[in-house]
């Protein structure tokens, strides 16, 4: 189709919901703040259990 990202007829993927919308946030759980913050405690966790041995 002239002019358009999708087919009319066939459609496409769903692109999602737009980047920065709060209405599609759940809970949180997948946030990039989230994702460090799990990071940095598994690493401390990593070097008390290598101080621990």
């Amino acid at each position: 189709m002239k002019g358009r990202k999708r087919c009319r007829m066939h459609g496409g993927t769903n692109p999602g919901a737009p980047k920065g919308n709060g209405n599609a946030r759940k809970h949180g759980g997948r946030s990039a703040e989230t994702i460090a913050a799990v990071r940095y405690l598994k690493g401390i966790a990593r070097l008390v259990r290598e101080v621990d041995c």
